[in-house]
């Protein structure tokens, strides 16, 4: 089994960690390949971004010419799922329902810890468009910039670790979520702090992945996940100026 991890920005020495994270959950057999976009921000935090990385992604998976078997969309609240879905016939899983779905079966509240505060409102948007937002007792920002997670790592865990123990005293959440695919591998440390159980939304994608592959299943195509219609689409990819 192969699985496409795609980072949704450019920055490489990040699609490192989110692929040794993927692959420290990987069974036996299944193969871990983790993608750069070519193009696009070098970290996603607002919408503009988003919607790039986006683009980014489908045309980085679209342009992957070996066989694979599921595609794992790895970036806390980005947009972009719902085009992989219709352009491929495999599974795709974005590490944002992943983390979701998986905290639901561990706790009767879950509250998720990112980035900045800008990012809150596209990852609430996210959760809401998924159908998992019901349980969601808060999404918490700690603070730091996607790219600061890598600077310093004592004071990124400090950091969302300070707001994973707010949203389990104040907030009343049973379950923590990483809310950055950047954060992959602080899980355990932030257990330490706050005693509940913390998924990370790219193991969590890797197992489910895994799960939908082995039981024959991928996205319905009747409806809402249908192919693109052919049709003439004016300028793309854009031609450098």
């Amino acid at each position: 089994m192969r699985i496409l991890v795609v980072n949704v920005n450019t920055t490489r020495s990040l699609t490192d960690a989110i692929g040794r994270q993927a692959g420290s959950a990987a069974s036996p057999g299944t193969e871990i390949v983790p993608l750069t976009p070519s193009f696009g921000a070098e970290s996603v935090e607002g919408n503009y971004e988003s919607y790039l990385a986006a683009l980014a992604v489908m045309e980085t998976v679209r342009a992957y010419r070996e066989p694979f078997d599921a595609v794992i969309q790895a970036g806390y609240g980005e947009h972009g799922r719902e085009g992989l879905q219709e352009l491929l016939d495999v599974p795709v899983v974005d590490i944002t329902e992943a983390a979701a779905s998986t905290a639901q079966f561990l706790g009767r509240t879950y509250s998720v810890v990112t980035s900045l505060d800008r990012t809150v409102p596209l990852i609430e948007e996210r959760l809401h468009a998924a159908g998992l937002s019901a349980r969601c007792a808060s999404v918490r920002a700690s603070g730091l910039p996607v790219l600061a997670l890598e600077q310093d790592e004592k004071a990124a865990v400090d950091a969302i670790a300070e707001q994973a123990a707010r949203a389990v005293e104040d907030d009343r959440a049973e379950v923590v979520c990483l809310g950055c695919g950047g954060m992959s591998g602080l899980a355990e440390r932030v257990v330490e702090r706050t005693g509940v159980p913390v998924v990370d939304g790219v193991t969590a994608a890797v197992k489910i992945a895994e799960s939908l592959v082995g039981l024959g299943l991928s996205t319905s195509k009747v409806r809402t996940y249908a192919p693109p219609r052919p049709k003439a689409v004016l300028n793309w990819p854009p031609v450098a100026r």
